[in-house]
């Protein structure tokens, strides 16, 4: 290799910069503790004054962990005169920093076991689990006024569904659902408008969950998109008259297609075929001939089934809604992509304790999954819906 060519040890390197900027750190931040104390005692150390209001009576160590590394600090003591720092919080062992990466890595999917131990090796520092979970609660507030804040825009088309959890109820360990809605905005953003804890996803569940969301200011409501769940229809129907329900497209094909393997690739084809339609008439048309097929075939379960929800699994297909939007409002797989993201980080818990934590960790994940362009980027571009509106009246 020619001599004239500098190689750099660039871990050797970074370890010099951390221990360089940790002690400079350290003497910056040393000096402004003694300026502090100069001024609570009216005076700089070994000054004749006679306006002093104190004397130092020499110091104490004490650690602080910021992202440089461990600083070791040298707190003043005065007699006379109480040391209240304003540059370091009392009690506060780490910087602000690191405990809000902590955090996220907690929110992250990280578990606070791990969290303990992953902590030490950037900072060397541990943050027990019992000290993240009393940080966490100040966060678990913020997080609650987010869930309960004021729905301002309207949101004409709603998603929901529920994502199921273990947690202790009764002194056993049962399955509970936290329910989850999702809206576009006028401007055709999402948003995460509803959280909630809906027990066995039952029909007084979502009259509680729904009336929830219209007591914060939900209006606007054309479409909700869900499975069909218990009284989710009917609450709809009840509660957001002016909204028409469509049922997801993929969850209905799954249900039709519990056929036997040998009619399983005909079936879905055909299934397809009804949902390539560009009319609803069209659909509903293709749709009998499929079911009459199917009976031919000696699928009548099958053919029932499509029959009973062939109506509301082509609601999109109506002239209200405009083309561009159909293939993203026909289907729930928007929130259903959300709910793995919110049980990959529930299966790392396992069962919870009681509902609230449950329920709060559900929200952190979701915050965080959104707090990026999923929310920011615009999703439909709602003025064709205005106008297929004025064009269907």
């Amino acid at each position: 290799m020619p001599e004239h060519i500098i190689q750099i040890d660039q871990n050797l390197l970074e370890t010099r910069l951390d221990r360089l900027i940790a002690e400079k750190m350290t003497q910056i931040l040393n000096a402004m503790l003694d300026a502090e104390a100069d001024e609570i005692a009216n005076a700089a150390r070994y000054e004749r004054n006679g306006e002093r209001k104190a004397y130092r009576a020499g110091h104490y160590e004490r650690s602080l962990t910021a992202k440089a590394g461990r600083l070791e600090l040298k707190v003043p003591k005065l007699k006379g005169a109480v040391f209240e720092s304003a540059v370091i919080e009392r009690y506060r062992r780490r910087e602000q920093s690191v405990e809000e990466s902590l955090i996220d890595m907690y929110l992250a999917g990280v578990s606070t076991r791990q969290v303990d131990d992953i902590s030490q090796l950037p900072w060397g520092d541990r943050m027990p689990s019992q000290t993240l979970s009393d940080k966490l609660k100040k966060v678990y507030d913020e997080i609650d006024e987010w869930r309960t804040r004021p729905l301002e825009s309207e949101y004409p088309y709603v998603f929901v569904d529920g994502v199921w959890h273990k947690r202790s109820w009764g002194g056993s360990v049962e399955n509970v659902s936290v329910l989850v809605a999702i809206g576009i905005n006028a401007e055709g953003h999402r948003e995460v408008i509803g959280v909630a804890e809906g027990m066995k996803e039952d029909s007084a569940s979502w009259e509680q969950f729904v009336r929830s969301m219209i007591e914060r200011g939900l209006k606007g409501v054309r479409l909700v998109v869900g499975d069909r769940c218990a009284g989710l229809v009917s609450t709809v129907g009840s509660m957001l008259p002016k909204a028409k329900y469509q049922r997801c497209m993929v969850h209905f094909m799954r249900n039709v297609l519990k056929t036997p393997p040998t009619h399983r690739e005909w079936a879905s084809a055909a299934l397809k075929a009804i949902f390539a339609m560009e009319s609803r008439e069209s659909a509903l048309s293709k749709a009998e001939q499929v079911a009459t097929e199917m009976e031919s075939r000696k699928l009548r379960g099958a053919a029932n089934c499509l029959r009973e929800g062939i109506g509301e699994t082509t609601t999109y297909l109506l002239p209200e809604f405009p083309d561009g939007h159909r293939r993203r409002i026909r289907t729930n797989n928007m929130i259903e992509r959300l709910n793995r993201e919110i049980r990959r980080r529930t299966r790392v818990v396992g069962s919870f304790p009681d509902g609230n934590s449950a329920l709060m960790l559900v929200c952190a994940r979701i915050r965080y999954v959104t707090a990026n362009e999923w929310s920011t980027r615009r999703y439909l571009d709602m003025s064709r819906l205005d106008d297929t509106l004025q064009a269907a009246n």
